[in-house]
């Protein structure tokens, strides 16, 4: 009897066929098409960097003339004379983001790896529950997480962000059609040699996973490091970056006086650069796992 699913076939990439004019007119439009999403990025890094006599010209200037890291300065400067200064926010972001997504990371591959490689009685119920969940918001599901949380004694605690990550599902359906497509004669081969279910899926399926793994990381990462946390923390020394930088664009920051413009868009630098920094070293991952895993739109 078969222990292991049939592996599906990897997908195959075909080559478009495309004339040197046409690869020219859609260059020019892919170009034209960055420059577009990226202007307001750029709009935010020139604000973030223009000293106050530049923040009040009429008409606005796009690109700033005195570069100035004088925004950021004074974002720590006014964090510093209130109740929780700018690096707890960022400590607490850090916390929740390194153990969120790591742990995410250890319980979803190991989840994974039967729903995508084992039969038993069972398994395609867990995989079409998993799907179905895709479906719903997090708005709908606040409720029952709340009282979930609560019941379990997790409020105002880091704990409420960081244990729910562990299972998020969108991450969990990515590694399982990935996993779907290890070719079974490893894991047999596995088996035979003696491991058990642990060393076959530390020392084959994770590092055949690792583009996978990496583009959940990515994904959770940056789930964790939006989420302001403020439903279930409701001490200020326990909050988010995220949650400083909404309450910047609320107005609700006292002492930021006439250089508030500066000072959020500084803080929004912050809370955009880390992400983005995460994705740039890692996108070759995140295009192969793509390409394979059945989620390429």
């Amino acid at each position: 009897m078969k222990i292991f699913k049939k592996s599906q076939p990897v997908a195959q990439v075909k080559k478009a066929k495309r004339s040197v004019g046409g690869n020219i007119v859609l260059g020019v439009f892919l170009a034209s098409l960055g420059f577009l999403f990226f202007f307001p990025v750029l709009y935010m890094i020139s604000q973030s960097l223009k000293p106050m006599n530049e923040m009040f010209i009429f008409p606005p200037r796009i690109l700033v003339q005195n570069p100035t890291l004088n925004n950021f300065r004074d974002l720590s400067n006014v964090l510093a004379n209130t109740l929780v200064p700018l690096t707890r926010y960022i400590f607490n972001s850090v916390i929740v983001v390194v153990i969120g997504s790591i742990g995410h990371i250890i319980f979803a591959s190991m989840c994974a790896f039967p729903l995508a490689k084992y039969r038993f009685p069972g398994v395609k119920i867990f995989n079409k529950i998993i799907e179905y969940s895709l479906m719903f918001d997090a708005t709908v599901t606040m409720i029952p997480n709340f009282i979930t949380i609560s019941r379990l004694g997790m409020l105002d605690s880091l704990s409420a962000i960081i244990i729910p990550s562990f299972a998020t599902t969108l991450c969990l359906y990515l590694m399982i059609n990935f996993m779907q497509q290890i070719p079974d004669s490893l894991l047999e081969a596995a088996q035979i040699d003696g491991a058990g279910y642990f060393r076959t899926h530390w020392k084959i399926v994770m590092p055949i996973s690792k583009s996978a793994l990496v583009t959940a990381f990515i994904m959770i990462f940056q789930r964790l490091w939006t989420n302001t946390g403020d439903k279930f923390i409701y001490e200020e020394r326990l909050k988010g970056f995220s949650y400083l930088v909404t309450q910047l664009s609320n107005g609700s920051v006292t002492g930021v006086g006439a250089s508030y413009g500066g000072i959020l868009a500084a803080a929004q630098i912050i809370m955009f650069l880390v992400p983005v920094t995460v994705f740039l070293f890692m996108q070759s991952n995140v295009i192969s796992t793509m390409a394979t895993s059945g989620m390429k739109d």
